[in-house]
């Protein structure tokens, strides 16, 4: 067993029921949110230690989070309460062909105001991956700083980090400062996960090869970009040869897509886990694709993550 690190904002979900605008939507079903939860769901049902560091508000939704975090068995050594925000929601439309229309109720919220001090405190001895997404970097300077820190602390150590660009425009305000922020943190990081038209707005090209070239010359060890039901391309520097080693998976081609939401999120799970279990990289991307596919089977952004079984079926039966 692993130990995992990861630092992200939990929110209440609530999912259409039908098809429409979500302003002409009538009745949600609640579930739960954020990319961050979404891998140590999915880290946690691999059987591999996670702990997730977060701040809730002291209302409905943040003991809603607190109970799901418990009953999954996420770690919450460093997770609290504040009395003084609310804890973030979402509202999320119905779309089986298309990303589904999203809107977020989260400016101001007891994860933004997450103390800074809390990033000296956490306890890395034996933890093996932090993973950060771009998400927590983008809620506000003060998050960006605390994932800044933690980072800085796991490479003093030697941790594997592994870094989820996961773009989120309207929370960044401009392009400009996005792809500056989430590049400053990617250049830090072992191993970037962006995916292909993320890509794209990080680098200015949409060819893999030109993306890799990007990172690695950065000192980044390996770049996994991922290209939806294509599969995922994986490159990794190797000093002693003096070259790029390129690796092609493909991806697992699915009858029905229920919701494209946390495809992304499913994927790093794989990456995370894979790294600590010490796979090759061929499995590793296999292992990144299943899991990817078997979420978008699904409707809510984790219920899907699978059991290491559930995992082991979906990939045999194929």
């Amino acid at each position: 067993m692993g130990k995992v690190v990861t630092v992200g904002e939990p929110m209440a979900l609530f999912v259409a029921n039908e098809e429409g605008p979500l302003d002409s939507v009538k009745t949600f079903t609640k579930y739960i949110a954020g990319a961050e939860i979404n891998v140590s769901v999915g880290v946690n049902r691999l059987e591999h230690e996670i702990e997730y560091v977060t701040q809730l508000g002291k209302d409905p939704f943040g003991k809603y989070i607190a109970r799901f975090l418990e009953e999954e068995g996420i770690g919450t050594t460093y997770s609290r309460f504040y009395e003084g925000a609310p804890t973030g929601f979402q509202l999320k439309g119905k779309d089986t062909e298309n990303d589904p229309e999203v809107f977020y109720f989260r400016k101001n919220s007891a994860a933004s105001m997450i103390p800074y001090d809390l990033s000296e405190e956490i306890n890395l001895d034996d933890v093996d991956v932090l993973h950060v997404s771009g998400v927590f970097l983008a809620v506000n300077d003060e998050t960006y700083r605390f994932a800044q820190n933690l980072v800085k602390r796991a490479k003093a150590k030697g941790i594997t980090i592994v870094f989820d660009p996961n773009l989120r425009p309207v929370l960044w305000g401009s392009t400009e400062k996005m792809v500056k922020g989430i590049n400053e943190m990617a250049f830090q990081a072992d191993y970037v996960l962006p995916g292909i038209g993320e890509g794209e707005i990080l680098t200015g090209s949409r060819e893999p090869d030109a993306i890799a070239d990007f990172y690695l010359a950065q000192g980044v060890k390996g770049i996994i970009i991922k290209d939806g039901p294509k599969g995922c391309y994986a490159y990794t520097y190797s000093s002693e040869q003096g070259s790029t080693q390129k690796t092609t998976a493909a991806g697992f081609k699915l009858e029905q897509l229920v919701d494209t939401v946390g495809a992304g999120d499913g994927f790093a799970v794989g990456v995370v886990t894979g790294l600590i279990e010490g796979l090759s990289l061929e499995r590793i991307l296999e292992r990144a694709n299943a899991i990817g596919a078997i979420q978008v089977s699904h409707i809510s952004d984790n219920e899907g993550l699978p059991t290491r079984q559930e995992l082991a079926d979906f990939i045999a039966n194929y």
